[in-house]
């Protein structure tokens, strides 16, 4: 059974960090792509950032580059989500996805309809 658990998530300053884990049970990380989403009260689900087990690619939306880095452990079957220099925006659900991996486009990486697989999610509060 595929099943993806987010955790790491919690109520940190503007200006701090925190590392979310997706852990992957049920399949091999090594053959699939992963994204990070983020849903924030009022607003639809954004796309945050991509890891591609196939190629070692990776993708992130505008409003994150140079703060967030995507990486994976597929020997512990984990792909985190370092946050730095967290925003009021950055608040959020955030959830980790996964989808075979055959070659996202780099268009599609952060788009939710192409991935399968989905955690119930960790909330992200950024908060003076």
């Amino acid at each position: 059974q595929v099943q993806l658990v987010e955790s790491g998530g919690g109520l940190v300053q503007p200006g701090g960090s925190l590392r979310l884990s997706c852990v992957a049970s049920g399949f091999t990380l090594d053959y699939y792509a992963i994204g990070w989403f983020r849903h924030a009260p009022g607003k639809e689900r954004e796309g945050v950032s991509y890891s591609s087990g196939v190629d070692g690619r990776t993708v992130y939306t505008d409003s994150v580059k140079g703060r967030f880095t995507i990486t994976r452990d597929n020997a512990k079957n984990t792909v985190y989500l370092q946050m730095n220099s967290l925003k009021f925006e950055d608040t959020g659900v955030y959830y980790c996805a996964a989808v075979e991996d055959f070659g996202l486009a780099d268009g599609l990486a952060l788009e939710g309809a192409v991935y399968d697989y989905w955690g119930e999610g960790t909330q992200v509060t950024v908060s003076s």
